[in-house]
């Protein structure tokens, strides 16, 4: 039996949320989790980098050797470290969507209705 996974914690979340479907650079995923978060959800640099550090000696996500579209677009020679998500990174984050799902069911059980903002 697998050791019980402790919750991610809401940047980790976002980060890996922001890579399941596309590579990003660290600063698209800062802005995509404010996006996706409706401005709720700021993650700093230093969170950033060192939770993207922290997940690649998981392998959770790895770099990327793609330059990001908007920067060939550019035809720009700078090149922004592209981060994926790995399998195991995907795993990570589906069984997180779960979690939170049953937090939910659970809250929607007792009191009737699902949580409004």
């Amino acid at each position: 039996m697998e050791p019980k996974r402790e919750p991610l914690t809401e940047s980790y979340f976002y980060i890996l949320l922001c890579l399941y479907s596309h590579a990003n650079h660290g600063y698209g995923i800062m802005q995509e989790a404010g996006r996706l978060s409706g401005g709720r959800v700021k993650i700093g640099s230093g969170t950033m980098y060192g939770a993207v550090s922290n997940m690649i000696k998981k392998g959770w996500i790895m770099e990327s050797d793609e330059e990001s579209e908007e920067l060939q677009n550019r035809g720009q020679g700078v090149k922004k470290k592209q981060y994926v998500l790995t399998g195991e990174g995907r795993r990570i984050l589906e069984e997180e969507i779960l979690r939170l799902t049953e937090l939910l069911e659970s809250a929607e059980k007792v009191t009737g209705s699902r949580p409004l903002h």
